[in-house]
């Protein structure tokens, strides 16, 4: 997500700290800020928008500091703006911190702040960091941020200043990455190594639970209250590889990121056996009769998803629109409707324009984005915010499954509020749901069963894909992906529709891939499936590990863990992106960037 680096050393910090964050602005670009110690006095510049407008305002100024922090945001907390960019500071301006991940309870510790009197400059959940310091802050530098530390929940990487002991910078990671560039008489701090791989190539990256006293001649790492040691390791990467973390593109880093992805944009919301949306009117959605979900491509294909879901756990009768029709059509809806809108960017042109269509019939409208601020979460009645972080690759990985983690927890409020879901059923989906980030990390372990299989199917001109039920959507993004990424043509169809018409295109040259989880219809997927093998047809299977039968019937086949019936598309979603993309690769195309294709569809 954000962009952070620190700096610490003889030379002069603003410099090097600026070179950092235009190597970090691939995560960010809602905003850019810098805080500078310089003669014991804490010095702090911000800007909306990308990092030029930061380096505009620093044209004039004269920092001459050695230690310092910048930072270039993807809001998650706040619209972009200059109040809400980091560094943060407490209320005697002696202590900044910048920050990327989410705090949980910063609600709750921020009603306790004001109690004591503390008063904020922004929305962000980040500054109330900096008031827990400046409450221990008589204790020492590093006891008030061990101190605060422990008051709060949630993913966070870590960066503080305090001018009163301008002399070492404090770090913590939980969930989010830190890294720690080792240099000779300076050191670095930062999300991510791009931003110092030019003065030095070893790293030394912090694991969960770490917190570092950085000074310019030493590192001091400690976990759970326990001095540990973390080797230092030399870089090998180019610069463009360093902005990918060393992976070849940006697709497969984002598809290796989804994990995290998903565990981002679900924490904070489920709350023991319930679901928390923030901005959302329960009132409003108690009186709901009736749902219709506008999307486009990706997006679509999520809510479609999600249409069994609200179906299955709310009960209430759920529709889906391609928003470049609904756009131009005259659909029913009134006053029971629930209009959702989802939308990666929050600006394509087709939901926006669909939307306006039909706003005012509706009782009441969710928007779920992915870019904070943007047009569709100003829009609509209430938004729910994706935190996939900055997706850099043409086709839709990460904020899909971002999309689909939202989608879930929302038919589970549903269900909830319309009295449709027991506390037994809630609790058990809820389980599953945070199992997910781990399972996708077991997935993502294991590429290379996939990889082969795409190198063997590459040279193939033309992929069926099929599914039943709630895996039926994501045949029909398998199919998208492929088509997007390969240029290999690719159809998606319900599985029951085969003897409709695809059934004529079966031959030994068309691979045929099977969502094939073992649920209430796998008998009917392996009949299907039956069918084509008697057509000489050429099967790939997608079903759960402990799936014996499947073997007898596909020529290869790519294994999920197991997890109950209704969370298989969330665990689809990885092999069938690895499928388009190692095909793509395999066929030399440059899968960040497939032809004719653009990252958000602003034009009709």
């Amino acid at each position: 997500m954000c962009g952070i680096i620190g700096y610490i050393g003889e030379e002069n910090a603003s410099e090097r700290i600026i070179y950092g964050l235009s190597r970090l602005e691939y995560r960010g670009y809602d905003s850019a800020g810098i805080a500078i110690i310089d003669n014991c006095k804490l010095i702090r510049f911000r800007s909306k928008g990308r990092l030029e407008n930061l380096k505009k305002k620093l044209e004039h100024e004269s920092l001459k500091g050695t230690i310092g922090i910048g930072h270039t945001r993807w809001a998650t907390h706040g619209k972009p703006s200059e109040e809400n960019a980091h560094p943060h500071m407490d209320c005697t301006g002696k202590i900044t911190i910048i920050h990327n991940g989410i705090i949980e309870n910063y609600f709750e510790l921020k009603e306790e702040l004001k109690k004591h009197h503390h008063k904020f400059a922004s929305e962000t959940d980040t500054e109330i960091f900096a008031h827990l310091i400046e409450e221990n802050i008589g204790k020492g530098f590093e006891k008030a941020v061990f101190s605060a530390l422990k008051q709060i929940r949630g993913t966070y990487g870590m960066v503080i200043l305090y001018s009163g002991e301008p002399d070492k910078i404090i770090a913590a990671r939980q969930g989010s990455p830190l890294v720690i560039g080792v240099g000779k008489g300076e050191n670095y701090i930062a999300s991510d190594v791009p931003s110092f791989l030019k003065y030095t190539r070893k790293a030394m990256f912090l694991e969960d639970g770490d917190a570092a006293v950085i000074t310019k001649t030493d590192v001091q790492i400690y976990n759970g209250g326990k001095k540990v040691t973390r080797q230092a390791r030399d870089i090998k990467w180019t610069s463009e590889q360093a902005e990918k973390s060393g992976f070849p593109h940006f697709m497969i880093k984002e598809i290796s990121e989804e994990a995290q992805a998903f565990e981002d944009t679900i924490i904070g919301r489920i709350e023991g056996s319930s679901v928390k949306l923030e901005n959302v009117d329960d009132k409003k959605l108690k009186k709901i009769k009736n749902i219709r979900i506008i999307a486009c491509g990706t997006s679509y294909h999520a809510a479609y998803t999600a249409k069994y879901l609200m179906e299955k756990y709310a009960g209430i009768n759920t529709s889906v629109d391609v928003a470049s029709e609904i756009r131009y059509g005259d659909p029913v809806i009134d006053k029971s409707t629930l209009l959702i809108t989802v939308s990666q960017s929050g600006e394509t042109i087709d939901t926006i324009e669909a939307f306006k269509n039909i706003q005012k019939r509706a009782g009441y409208s969710i928007a779920i984005v992915n870019v904070v601020g943007s047009t569709l979460s100003r829009m609509l009645d209430s938004v729910i915010y994706t935190h996939a972080g900055p997706e850099i690759g043409v086709a839709a990985t990460k904020t899909f499954i971002s999309q689909l983690a939202v989608l879930y927890l929302l038919s589970l409020h549903l269900g909830s509020i319309h009295g449709k879901i027991n506390d037994k059923k809630m609790k058990s989906s809820l389980s599953s749901l945070r199992k997910i980030p781990g399972l996708l990390k077991i997935m993502l372990k294991d590429k290379s069963k996939v990889k082969k299989i795409a190198e063997k199917y590459s040279k193939q001109r033309d992929f069926l894909y099929y599914g039943r039920n709630i895996n039926f959507p994501m045949a029909l993004e398998g199919a998208l992906k492929l088509k997007e990424i390969s240029y290999i043509h690719a159809e998606g169809y319900a599985a029951g529709e085969m003897k409709h018409g695809p059934i004529a295109l079966v031959d030994d040259k068309t691979p045929n891939v099977f969502l094939a989880p073992e649920n209430a219809l796998y008998e009917k997927i392996i009949s299907n499936i039956q069918e084509i093998k008697a057509r000489s047809g050429t099967i790939i299977a997608i079903t759960n590990r402990s799936n014996k039968t499947m073997k007898r019937f596909a020529d290869d086949i790519i294994y999920m863990p197991d997890i109950d019936e209704d969370f298989y598309p969330l665990l689809a979603a990885i092999p069938l992106q690895l499928l388009a993309y190692y095909i793509g690769v395999k066929k030399g195309i440059d899968v960040d960037k497939p032809r004719n294709l653009a990252k958000s569809v602003t034009v009709e």
